[in-house]
């Protein structure tokens, strides 16, 4: 198991991991708003962030994030790998390697809020839409300096 970066033959696979992770922890978004981020994140997202991948033995994806200007814009594992610290490796790895110091968290996603807090992050701000201007509030964190 390792991590590397991620080139464009790797999106539809990152894509799958995505779908499933956030059917699985964002029961907020509607059937609707899950597609339509499906599309801008396949045709947008992807390019404007430093993709990285969790592999397993057999090169399969179990996880990826992505940063941007040192904020962690996407973190999501595969459901049947969360709680196996794929996240956490992954998380370390861009604060070690990538300059990561920010991320924004759904407020309705306790468990991600509660992820980074773990991980050193803390509460920073909020915003009452998102980044697409949706009614889905954003907790801003900040790695805390010790």
């Amino acid at each position: 198991m390792n991590i590397q970066k991620v080139t464009k033959e790797n999106y539809q696979e990152l894509i799958n991991v995505w779908e499933a992770s956030v059917r699985a922890t964002h029961n907020f978004l509607p059937e609707g708003k899950i597609a339509e981020l499906k599309l801008l994140i396949l045709e947008q997202y992807f390019d404007a962030v430093d993709l990285h991948c969790f592999k397993d033995s057999n090169d399969k994806i179990l996880a990826f994030i992505g940063v941007a200007d040192s904020n962690i814009e996407m973190l999501f594992v595969d459901p049947d790998y969360i709680g196996q610290k794929i996240g956490r490796k992954l998380t370390e790895y861009a604060i070690e390697n990538l300059g990561t110091l920010k991320v924004d968290v759904n407020e309705q996603n306790p468990d991600a809020i509660g992820f980074y807090q773990r991980m050193g992050f803390v509460q920073s701000g909020r915003s009452v839409l998102d980044g697409q201007g949706n009614p889905f509030p954003l907790i801003h964190m900040k790695l805390k300096k010790i």
